[in-house]
């Protein structure tokens, strides 16, 4: 495992995110998820206009707290997430993604981290999540941090 730094994403690095996500999508759910369904999924939430203008946003808004990415040394993108604090005292997690070769790396843990603590900075006690599919294959990580819940959505009080 190599040491990662996470900061706010800036928006030359966009089409990066906006790659790297699509990438986890196809790779997470082509096998527990129709085609249509998943490239649906990379449509809607991986475009860079979308994500070119997501990242312009502040990250200082509570509903909106903006894009995060995890960094190698060199520079390179490993990782991303994003999220933000929708209604008082709840924090939501909007993305949150791993490159396929650096999965258990503390990757997805050290993006959580820093993701929930800016939520706490805006008085969110709980967070939540939203799943494609109740045997989404990132469950097993968010239950290692606490989360729980049925149907594709879990929370954790933070």
């Amino acid at each position: 495992m190599s040491a990662v730094q996470v900061r706010s994403a800036v928006s030359a690095e966009a089409a990066a995110v906006s790659q790297l996500l699509a990438a986890v999508i196809r790779e997470s759910y082509s096998e527990t998820l129709e085609k249509n369904i998943v490239e649906r999924l990379v449509s809607v939430n991986c475009s860079l206009p979308r994500i070119s203008a997501e990242i312009g946003i502040p990250g200082g808004a509570p509903s909106w707290l903006g894009w995060l990415v995890a960094t190698e040394a060199d520079g390179q993108i490993v990782g991303a997430a994003a999220g933000g604090v929708p209604a008082p005292g709840e924090g939501e997690l909007y993305a949150l993604c791993t490159a396929p070769n650096r999965r258990r790396d503390g990757i997805g843990s050290a993006l959580l981290s820093v993701l929930t603590e800016r939520m706490r900075r805006h008085d969110a006690r709980r967070q939540s999540v939203s799943l494609p599919s109740e045997g989404d294959p990132s469950l097993p990580f968010y239950t290692a941090h606490g989360f729980k819940g049925a149907g594709g959505r879990l929370s954790r009080a933070i």
